[in-house]
């Protein structure tokens, strides 16, 4: 990777992560068959497909992209007969175990070097205020988790930190409560739980930084067809901000409100971005993203944008390092516990490629424009984000770039090697 071409055309993006976990989550709590149109077959969401299947879930594929499922309905799993491997997967036994928390048997959820370390104390103290037993390592806080669940009772919970997983766990939990449950953001996450189960019939009330769920005896199947991920999007929407006369068009992408802080932002550095044939499709808008390079401009993003931006910031980082000024980005402490500590790779990433930045306790700063230097291996920690973000540096830049790891970009985005090769023709 490593020449700058005449960036541009047309790329399609792969279904939306966040989504497609959801998806296969609530329609197996659904009663009756649902059709998932657009799913993403990648690493991560295929761990949700097995929990799934481990509750007695019947889930068939009709193609890569297209799954049948035949919902067990809210009390109908059957208890799992072995451990439950999340794999690199934070949404997957975070969001899951708002599921077993709720279910009157026991679950034991793992996963691999790197999700064992990532902290789920965030998941437990909610949901054992609710009722559930769970036990894990470092005082309840590390996986594995064991689960003894059932029995939930209704909570009001403040949580310390923006978090649409904590959030997704809690107010699944609440289906199952003996009365609503109301979670308390900080600032707005992402809100595809929320309209899911809208939905499929479950009442959620929404107001301000205040979401609540009304316990439930029932859930309508689903047929749904995934938008383009725009964390995956924006891969291809900063390749092309960074480079002055790139053009390119991402049809059918998620443009939900809780997800476009990139796009704020690419726009004060400069890039012409526009939404064109906006529409909604499942209860989530969607739109075709078009996007114009036109050289870029520093900017500061600040705490309260963060939460809308969580997983560009890899991405924002490569911009802020072909662009005039200093950017700062604070705020996003939450990004030390990822895949990765995110803001401690990008620092060494770009230090190595000669690029002047550094941290923050929540954030980072990176100055440019920058001389990249390549020719040696950089680190992607195992983080598909990381490594993507990486690549595309070596894209805009026309430096060889070597990152040390890029099987785990298949946990995200399958193929994206390809694809980014195909746009630089």
């Amino acid at each position: 990777m490593g020449k700058t071409a005449k960036i541009s055309g047309t790329v399609t993006v792969p279904g939306d992560k966040s989504i497609s976990h959801r998806a296969v989550m609530f329609a197996s709590m659904a009663e009756g068959q649902s059709r998932i149109r657009g799913f993403l077959p990648a690493e991560d969401t295929l761990r949700t497909v097995g929990m799934m299947i481990a509750l007695g879930v019947e889930i068939h594929e009709i193609s890569p992209t297209e799954i049948r499922i035949n919902g067990r309905g809210m009390r109908g799993f059957d208890e799992p007969q072995d451990i439950i491997d999340a794999g690199n997967s934070g949404t997957t036994i975070r969001i899951g175990c708002g599921i077993l928390a709720a279910q009157p048997f026991v679950s034991i959820v793992t996963g691999d070097p790197y999700l064992r370390r990532r902290p789920m104390g965030r998941i437990v103290r909610p949901l054992t205020r609710m009722g559930a037993r769970i036990t894990g390592r470092r005082e309840n806080t590390l996986p594995p988790l064991c689960i003894e669940g059932g029995g939930l009772r209704g909570i009001r919970y403040e949580m310390p930190v923006a978090s649409a997983q904590v959030k997704s766990s809690i107010l699944l939990a609440g289906l199952y409560a003996d009365s609503p449950v109301t979670v308390i953001e900080p600032l707005p996450s992402r809100d595809h739980t929320e309209r899911m189960l809208l939905s499929m019939g479950a009442r959620v009330v929404r107001e301000e930084r205040e979401v609540t769920v009304h316990p439930a005896e029932r859930l309508r199947p689903l047929a749904i067809t995934v938008p383009g991920d725009i964390s995956s999007a924006s891969f291809f929407l900063v390749l092309a901000a960074m480079v002055p006369g790139a053009s390119l068009c991402l049809p059918g992408v998620g443009v939900n409100p809780g997800r476009i802080g990139l796009i704020s932002v690419l726009r004060r550095m400069g890039a012409d971005v526009r939404f064109a044939s906006p529409r909604e499709e499942g209860g989530e808008p969607v739109a075709d993203i078009v996007i114009e390079g036109r050289g870029l401009v520093a900017t500061e993003v600040p705490p309260e944008e963060v939460p809308a931006l969580i997983d560009e910031v890899p991405a924002i980082c490569v911009a802020a390092a072909m662009a005039e000024g200093r950017t700062e980005i604070r705020g996003a402490a939450e990004l030390r516990v990822k895949e990765s500590d995110r803001i401690a790779a990008m620092v060494k990433g770009l230090s190595s490629l000669g690029v002047s930045c550094g941290e923050y306790p929540d954030g980072l700063w990176v100055k440019g424009p920058a001389r990249i230097t390549g020719g040696q291996r950089v680190e992607s920690h195992g983080d598909h984000r990381i490594a993507m973000s990486l690549l595309v540096l070596s894209a805009a830049s026309g430096v060889p770039v070597e990152v040390d790891d890029t099987a785990c970009i298949a946990s995200s985005f399958p193929g994206f090697p390809e694809r980014l090769r195909e746009v630089l023709g």
